[in-house]
């Protein structure tokens, strides 16, 4: 038996009760209300409740890198909030918008996102699920916010283009300029920011990339707070939460990420793949002739990069999961990462399964999470309509 059957054995389903990925606190994050360290919280601010708010783009069935390294951890907080604490996830369909989209594939982009979000765990009755563009709120806030923003703030946000250069499959940034850059894009993070401050969120769970949105969200709230005075500050600095989830690469180019947009199918592990193709993908992807297996993200990316996954899949430090394989080859690393990734998608892959055509359903659950987002911002807008002097 290979070890990652004997510890997939010997720990609860990912996905066998509501807290679905409960059998590993290292596989995602530091729980919520784990160590003030991950916050960087004193006591008194620990004690408040939390506002947790984020978003995921309706742009296709996620893969293996939006599971391990966003979705999942959502499931994680869901798990580890206070019964106080506010949870709000968002189908950010404006930010879709950004880059050209096809109508019919974005609507049901948009019902399927909702239904892998019920599927990998997350619960209506604890979370606000919602749509992002069935709450105005967000706009009318965003454009408020853009009428206070220098351009010189939004002319250092380098991640359009990181966006346009995974939409054209470009190798860097290098390969993409301003001609490329539409005006959405190049405000979409006040748009973020809007997304965030709406709910006065006090924690973003985000990826690295995005943390500089995040401390461009804190800049215009505390700009927001000073110029328009009021009792008290209107907008809380929110924290970006640090995760310690897996960066998943490309199993075909590992020097880049996993993205939805590479030509190359066999690049990226879906939700809906079938035992069958999860295990030819993973039989196929990039390692080295090099003997033996280490952990060397610069010099062997790839068997770096399935030994991540593995250790993600199953809750273990990486260097520990690679200490096993020293004197293995690259075959049997395979075989298991491929057990690994079957165990962790097999449930919600059928769940989704399930859920995507019950459109009725899917459609009631959307519209109670907007009607609840609709209710939770309202007061938001009418102070900030209040301090701007639009009554």
């Amino acid at each position: 038996m290979s070890f990652v059957y004997q510890h997939l054995r010997r720990a609860p389903s990912l996905f066998s009760s509501t807290c679905r990925i409960a059998h590993s606190t290292r596989l995602v994050m530091r729980g919520l209300h784990g160590t003030n360290v991950a916050f960087g919280e004193s006591q008194e601010a620990r004690a408040r409740p939390r506002v947790v708010f984020s978003g995921i783009q309706p742009t296709g069935i996620p893969h293996l890198g939006n599971l391990l390294g966003a979705l999942l951890n959502w499931v994680k907080l869901q798990c580890d909030a206070a019964p106080e604490d506010q949870l709000i996830y968002s189908i950010v369909g404006w930010h879709a918008l950004t880059l050209p989209q096809d109508p019919k594939a974005l609507s049901a982009a948009r019902r399927d996102m909702l239904a892998v979000l019920l599927a990998v765990g997350l619960d209506p009755k604890r979370s606000v699920i919602f749509h992002q563009d069935e709450n105005l709120h967000h706009a009318e806030l965003a454009w408020i916010l853009n009428c206070i923003t220098p351009m010189g703030k939004l002319r250092r946000m380098t991640t359009w283009k990181s966006r346009l250069a995974a939409s054209r499959n470009a190798r860097d940034d290098s390969e993409v300029d301003e001609s490329l850059l539409n005006a959405g894009l190049f405000t979409y993070p006040v748009l973020q920011a809007a997304d965030i401050l709406a709910y006065r969120a006090t924690h973003v769970p985000v990826g690295e990339d995005q943390q500089q949105h995040i401390e461009l969200c804190r800049d215009l709230a505390e700009g927001f707070n000073r110029t328009f005075k009021g009792k008290r500050p209107l907008f809380p600095l929110p924290q970006h939460v640090i995760t310690s989830s897996c960066r998943v690469l490309s199993l075909k180019d590992p020097s880049s990420k996993m993205s939805k947009s590479s030509p190359d199918l066999n690049s990226r592990i879906l939700l809906t793949d079938s035992t069958s193709k999860v295990r030819s993908k993973v039989k196929g992807a990039v390692t080295d002739s090099t003997l033996g297996i280490t952990y060397d993200p610069v010099a062997r990316p790839g068997a770096a990069n399935l030994l991540s996954i593995l250790a993600a899949c199953i809750g273990e430090e990486v260097e520990a999961v690679a200490a096993r394989y020293a004197d293995k080859g690259h075959g049997e690393l395979k075989a298991d990462v491929a057990d690994a990734v079957e165990e962790l998608i097999k449930g919600p892959r059928a769940e989704f399964e399930r859920l995507r055509g019950e459109t009725a359903y899917l459609a009631n659950i959307a519209e109670e999470g907007a009607a609840k987002a609709r209710e939770l911002s309202a007061g938001t807008l009418r102070e900030v309509r209040t301090r701007v002097g639009l009554v």
